[in-house]
């Protein structure tokens, strides 16, 4: 009995962790012990399985029943990307790029003042690099906004490099004005259907956050053509003073449209906020007092879409009983053994001006001239050896550390400090200082209102 790897997978492995399969179509990555690796390396169509027994033969039954392996004719080829590769660079598990600093729109609160294409946009050749450097670098998926991406003119040069070089293209974000029946088409000729994240901040409120009349028209249509094309749809939305009263309404219309999920934010004060003076952005306490409020009009409503409140609450019609609290780390089992922030350790940001962050946050921010441009380091060693690595290796210890108020608070071991780019918005040069958002959630003791409102409604279900 012979058997061989499906061909949507390919083995691979990183320093540190050098045995891992790898599903190309959805990017998602599995890391495995020795035997495992050992097991799939004989699903090379030339390794006879007959004489398998005891834990190899269910371990063989549980890999074909889950699509890994199939049986195969003696000496049937694995393809060329399927076999084991090694990367010599750490593992990063997706790159959130901004391809371009330039945007079609003049949005009133932007990292990157991209109308005004403040950081500018990467010329070809070098875009092509960073894009090849990616595929080099083993990172299998790929998510790419701006500015608003589909401005470039090379945008599908970009696109056809990553899928040649076997990189899944999870997301695109997009202000939504560009995304037409072409576009779509190209992209379904291409054999991919990425979730457009399109933003959307607020029925009414839309054009005059985006800067452009017409402009909630045109994500409207966005959304409805995507739902009509198959394409999965997600957005986001920024809080602020004048919108914070449609949460409700916008996400009953959201829904309506076909968008599956939604993540809030409030607006913060930088970028262009700041230089246009639009005033104080939203304080925590009011944010989260809509938030809770909104909770129980969630559930009545069915739970619409996937919801996100920024770090204060999350949950998903998928698993209806199930809700969390993005902020609240209580996975973590040992604060010097954990990331301050798992996701930057996962997701590496590249800025419109090819700068490796670890978030988009950074952007706007002067500390992230702190942090290393790809263009001068290369992708390879910003994420084996550099400041950037570093950074997002940074262990949860090493911030309660630095920081004298968390010592000791009852809250530290599932706070962490915090999220990095909350804090600097106190403090601007501390990436390690106390988020103050953080403090306010856990101290206010807002999450113990979270848990009896999810009590009630809880209650109120089973009745």
């Amino acid at each position: 009995m012979y058997y061989i790897l499906d061909e949507r997978y390919a083995l691979r492995g990183w320093q540190k962790l050098p045995f891992a399969l790898v599903d190309r179509r959805r990017g998602r990555t599995t890391f495995l012990q020795k035997a495992d690796m050992a097991l799939l390396l004989d699903m090379d169509g030339r390794t006879d399985q007959a004489a398998a027994s005891g834990e190899r033969k269910q371990a063989l039954k549980k890999l074909e029943e889950d699509g890994v392996i199939h049986p195969c004719e003696p000496g049937t080829k694995l393809k060329d990307y399927q076999l084991y590769k090694f990367y010599d660079n750490r593992y990063i598990r997706t790159a959130h790029w901004s391809v371009t600093g330039r945007c079609n729109y003049r949005c009133k609160h932007c990292y990157m003042s991209a109308p005004d294409a403040k950081y500018g946009e990467l010329d070809h050749d070098t875009a092509m690099s960073i894009a090849r450097q990616i595929v080099d670098c083993g990172i299998a998926d790929v998510t790419l906004t701006g500015g608003e991406p589909l401005v470039r003119p090379d945008f599908f040069d970009i696109v056809d490099v990553l899928l040649d070089g076997g990189v899944h293209i999870s997301t695109l974000y997009s202000n939504g004005r560009l995304v037409t029946d072409e576009l779509l088409k190209k992209l379904e000729d291409r054999g991919i259907h990425p979730e457009f994240n399109m933003s959307f901040d607020g029925v009414g409120w839309h054009d005059w956050l985006r800067g452009v009349p017409g402009a909630e028209k045109y994500v409207t249509d966005a959304f409805l053509r995507c739902r009509e094309h198959g394409f999965p749809t997600g957005a986001e939305m920024c809080i602020h003073q004048r919108n914070k009263h449609t949460l409700r309404e916008s996400i009953r219309f959201l829904a309506s449209v076909g968008c599956g999920s939604l993540k809030t934010n409030p607006i913060a004060d930088v970028g262009a906020w700041k230089e246009g003076g639009y005033g104080p952005a939203i304080d925590m306490e009011e944010l989260f007092r809509i938030y809770l409020d909104y909770i129980p009009q969630y559930y009545a409503d069915g739970m619409p879409l996937t919801l996100q409140l920024g770090g204060f609450f999350s949950a998903s019609p998928d698993s209806p009983k199930e809700w969390y609290i993005p902020l609240k780390k209580d996975w973590c089992a040992d604060p010097a053994r954990e990331c301050v922030c798992g996701h930057a350790r996962m997701v590496m940001y590249i800025s419109a001006e090819g700068r490796a962050l670890p978030c988009m946050s950074l952007s706007g921010m002067p500390i992230q001239e702190n942090y290393p441009l790809i263009t001068e380091l290369g992708l390879k060693q910003c994420i084996t050896d550099s400041s950037y690595m570093r950074l997002i290796e940074t262990k949860g210890s090493e911030v309660l550390a630095h920081n004298p108020e968390c010592r000791g608070c009852e809250h530290a071991g599932y706070c962490l400090g915090g999220c990095r780019a909350s804090a600097l918005e106190t403090t601007p040069e501390d990436i390690m200082g106390r988020d103050m958002a953080a403090c306010a959630l856990f101290k206010g003791d807002w999450t113990d209102r979270i848990s009896q409102v999810m009590e009630t409604i809880q209650l109120s279900e089973k009745q």
